[in-house]
């Protein structure tokens, strides 16, 4: 997600600008979305337990920081990691749904990654799917072995990225931008590549918190308090990998070189505003320290919007009621 140049507006691996998406496609994205998103909420209020708000803080910064770590891959062109497996594994889907939203919109409010119209879009293919996709393959390897565990995770985060570059190319095509028969086999190549990324990414993940931490694993939950010394250690590695974020790779993304090489590049429209273009610190410029402050800003953003919106979930419908009776 660092700029290429000052006149670039960089267009991150699954993120849809405004301009690549018909209205029609846009306002329907957005409807699904939003059940989903309402639907998540529901489940996560029916199932609430506040001991799982910090960790899912600490996780939402986190994806929001390993995103601006783009990793490069064949032919000139970089991915990151879109994280929505990880989280429904250590979360549960309708958790993850969550985390995954708040991420996509701190993006899209704060940094004006991906448009606005879109991002019904961009939280359905790298949300909502890529949740669902994770969650429900790894569900039927909670029995097995860690090693096994570990295998399915990794094909859950590859699929989980293929079914993002399938939705997207879809969406591409139906908008009228592309045709499917060129659109999806380009995106799905490149993806394939940046899917390995993603895998090896999550299992990473996932193998440092069997070894440390194995209990806070189980049937797709947190389980347990964490304790303050995890969430402090999960807020070390968070600035860590902000830290890292000036050296991620230049190259364009995979939607980004998609779009150059079939020629709808120049469909994509920034935002009306701007607040933290390409990750930067306006009065700082595009320094290495402006990168780091931003992405800063933005995954602490992303666990505020988590946290805040566990809060307003904490009390349920019967306990008001019940409150209201008294």
């Amino acid at each position: 997600m660092i700029p290429i140049s000052l006149n670039t507006w960089l267009i991150p691996q699954l993120h849809i600008p405004d301009g690549f998406l018909s209205l029609a496609v846009s306002l329907f994205f957005w409807l699904i979305a939003i059940i989903f998103i309402a639907i998540a909420a529901r489940k996560v209020q029916q199932d609430f337990d506040d001991r799982r708000t910090p960790l899912m803080g600490i996780l939402a910064a986190f994806i929001f920081a390993a995103q601006m770590l783009n990793f490069p891959i064949a032919g000139g062109t970089s991915g990151h990691l879109l994280g929505g497996a990880l989280a429904a594994i250590l979360l549960g889907p309708w958790a993850a749904i969550l985390v995954m939203a708040a991420v996509i919109g701190a993006q899209a409010l704060l940094f004006q990654d991906g448009g606005f119209l879109a991002m019904g879009a961009n939280i359905f293919n790298m949300g909502i799917l890529t949740a669902l996709i994770g969650f429900g393959l790894y569900r039927g390897a909670l029995r097995g072995a860690k090693r096994f565990k570990l295998i399915i995770a990794a094909i859950a985060a590859w699929l989980s990225v293929m079914a993002g570059a399938l939705s997207t190319s879809l969406q591409l095509w139906l908008s009228g931008t592309a045709s499917l028969q060129v659109v999806m086999p380009a995106m799905l190549g490149v993806h394939a590549f940046i899917g390995v990324g993603e895998a090896l990414i999550t299992v990473g993940a996932l193998a440092f918190i069997f070894k440390t931490r194995p209990d806070l694993l189980s049937a797709g939950e947190v389980r347990g308090r964490g304790g303050r010394g995890w969430i402090a250690a999960g807020g070390i590695i968070t600035l860590l990998t902000v830290l890292l974020a000036p050296l991620a790779s230049a190259n364009p993304d995979g939607l980004e070189r998609v779009a150059e090489k079939l020629g709808f590049i120049n469909a994509g429209r920034g935002a009306p505003y701007q607040i933290f273009p390409d990750y930067t610190i306006p009065l700082l410029g595009e320094t290495p320290l402006s990168t780091i402050l931003a992405g800063a800003i933005g995954a602490l953003a992303a666990g505020v919007i988590v946290v805040l919106a566990m809060r307003l979930l904490r009390q349920r419908p019967d306990q008001s009621l019940s409150a209201g009776d008294q």
